[in-house]
């Protein structure tokens, strides 16, 4: 009788007792950097949840991440410029490299934290490389009778209602500044009316402004699309290559923006220890590969295609205003008249 009365209570405890909470690791990123199998994969290795969340822009983390000061994410893919921005607002936390032990097998010039502008303070690291494109352009070779190698065939008439650009205030001011022999990431005052003029025209000649990849793709099959500006760079193109199209692919001869995009571990992350393992696995031969072969992206484990010794890469850097720039795009991509600026 005792015997059966303590196995009864004991059974209630249990089903009374709370179940123990499953651990969750919030992740941010961008698309086409956490495939679903790897993420999969990396739960059942570590027996936790990934809750993924994606950005469309830049301007986009950075309102993410400094919504509930970088507690709402654990690990977070950005650009050098962002990790720069988000160092000094304090909320990302340095990283313990030993706990990421695959960063020996980076390229030798990723593993140069020190160099790589944006991503130390001090002696302490805040960020491991991940991947890098530079943003060309992708014609339409059955549209185009030769390769347009210049940033101004978006603003060429011939092309009107036929040219997609980026949703993205930053880099769309420093394309127009360097369409038109300017700086791309430092725009005098005495020039900033005569680059938003310029962005007014870009919008009256384009068809739209995307915002992800496969948007961008979608918009280029359904309207016969001749001219897109890549802001995925290569991504972009292999995405449009793999669903048929006759495109081609260059860098304009003005300089193509490029960036970096690294891991990083926000100041407010639940379990710091399980989002080095992240970054980690996600320095892993799989994760290698699927940028590569999958989204036509560059891995910083090997060597890749593209023009990022070219002296026509102009690497992001901090721009002059980039609250300016912002509001002024949303006014420019809304149709506000030239004449209120």
């Amino acid at each position: 009788m005792a015997q059966r009365f303590f196995t009864a209570l004991f059974l209630g405890l249990a089903l009374c007792w709370p179940a123990r909470a499953e651990e969750v690791l919030r992740v941010l990123a961008w698309p086409g950097y956490a495939e679903p199998e790897l993420v999969n994969a990396f739960e059942a290795l570590h027996h936790v949840r990934v809750q993924l969340s994606f950005v469309s822009s830049d301007e986009s983390l950075r309102q993410k991440v400094q919504a509930n000061q970088g507690g709402d994410f654990d690990v977070i893919a950005a650009n050098t410029v962002e990790i720069k921005n988000l160092v000094t607002k304090k909320l990302l936390r340095p990283l313990t490299l030993s706990r990421i032990p695959l960063v020996a097998n980076q390229l030798p010039r990723f593993r140069e934290t020190q160099r790589i502008p944006g991503i130390t303070r001090g002696d302490e690291v805040y960020a491991v490389p991940y991947t890098y494109a530079e943003m060309g352009l992708i014609y339409d070779r059955k549209q185009s009778t030769r390769v347009r190698t210049s940033l101004a065939v978006m603003w060429d008439p011939i092309y009107k209602d036929k040219v997609l650009a980026f949703d993205d205030g930053n880099h769309n001011f420093s394309l127009a500044s360097l369409s038109i022999g300017g700086k791309p990431f430092q725009i005098d005052d005495g020039r900033f009316e005569k680059v938003a003029e310029r962005l007014i025209a870009l919008r009256r000649n384009a068809l739209a402004f995307y915002t992800s990849p496969e948007e961008s793709v979608e918009l280029f099959g359904d309207h016969k699309v001749a001219v897109l500006f890549a802001n995925y760079g290569r991504q972009q193109l292999k995405l449009l290559q793999d669903a048929g199209a006759d495109v081609g692919y260059v860098i304009p001869v003005e300089g193509a923006l490029a960036w970096l995009d690294c891991w990083s571990i926000a100041q407010g992350a639940q379990n710091p220890l399980l989002a080095h393992h992240w970054i980690n696995f996600m320095l892993g031969r799989g994760a290698s590969d699927a940028l590569v072969q999958r989204q036509g992206l560059s891995s910083t484990m090997s060597v890749g295609a593209g023009g990022h010794g070219s002296d026509r890469i102009h690497w992001l850097e901090t721009v002059e205003d980039g609250t300016r720039r912002s509001e002024l795009w949303a006014r420019i991509v809304s149709g506000d008249r030239p004449e209120r600026f």
